[in-house]
């Protein structure tokens, strides 16, 4: 069961907070772009915010029954991500994520964990996640290094695909992997959907962000999905139902006669 809590401590983070701006329409289907260097410099953007605090309900599919959950969830730019986890009008478990890595704890099996980014990394089958890329990816920017001559581009009726030219090299902690990459976007830089694909193992990555608000400023999807693609498959579809920009408590400690666990 753990292992699937952590998971959702990953995934119930999945927000966005983006400024929207507006753009020409689109042009024909596959259209390529011959200068796209104002395109990365716009996605790669971060919106200005101190702090954004989100209730979301989490809906996880792992095989196994999980209730729904209702998470509150507060990120505190580039110093914390803090998360509260409710089952049933109980509490369940708690997490935070700081430059160090992240800690967390469950109620069900009184177990606990304190890791660095390997620790999601290797929940997420990937290898390059570290403390900004994980802010970046929990506010629906974009999360991983993107390098303009490494991608196609193209404009089509919904607005810009990024497909990667050949597999990107990612190396961490002596490890190197392969990835093709694909990322769409509005025709308002809005993060719709991207996908990663282990070239070596077949492991995949899929994220989705959908319904779209205008939130004091700040573009936030009110649904994302994360769907983890190896020998199983784990699925959890997160509904975010209010924001607000209120500074908050982010308390955490481990409760006496835990015991802290490993995931395999």
């Amino acid at each position: 069961m753990f292992k699937y809590f952590s998971v959702l401590f990953v995934a119930v983070f999945l927000i966005s907070c983006k400024t929207k701006t507006n753009v020409n329409n689109p042009v024909s289907v596959n259209t390529a772009i011959t200068s796209n260097t104002a395109l990365f410099k716009k996605i790669k953007e971060i919106p200005p915010f101190d702090q954004l605090k989100i209730n979301s309900k989490v809906d996880v599919q792992t095989g196994k029954f999980i209730p729904t959950l209702d998470a509150t969830i507060y990120i505190e730019k580039d110093q914390k991500v803090w998360m509260n986890i409710i089952a049933v009008f109980l509490n369940v478990g708690r997490g935070i994520a700081t430059a160090d890595g992240i800690r967390g704890y469950e109620k069900w099996n009184k177990t606990y964990i304190e890791s660095d980014f390997s620790y999601l990394n290797n929940l997420l089958q990937v290898n390059f996640i570290d403390f900004s890329s994980l802010q970046n990816l929990l506010i629906g920017k974009t999360f991983l290094p993107l390098n303009e001559k490494d991608f196609k581009v193209t404009k089509n009726a919904t607005g810009y695909q990024l497909t990667s030219e050949k597999p990107l090299k990612f190396q961490n902690d002596g490890k190197m992997s392969e990835y093709e990459v694909s990322l769409n976007y509005t025709s308002d830089f809005d993060l719709m959907e991207v996908n990663l694909n282990n070239v070596k193992t077949a492991d995949q990555l899929e994220i989705s962000y959908s319904n779209w608000i205008t939130f004091e400023n700040m573009r936030l999807p009110q649904n994302v999905k994360l769907m983890i693609k190896g020998t199983k498959t784990s699925q959890i579809l997160l509904e975010n139902t209010k924001f607000e920009r209120t500074r908050m408590e982010t308390p955490y400690s481990v409760p006496n006669n835990y015991t802290k666990t490993e995931i395999k």
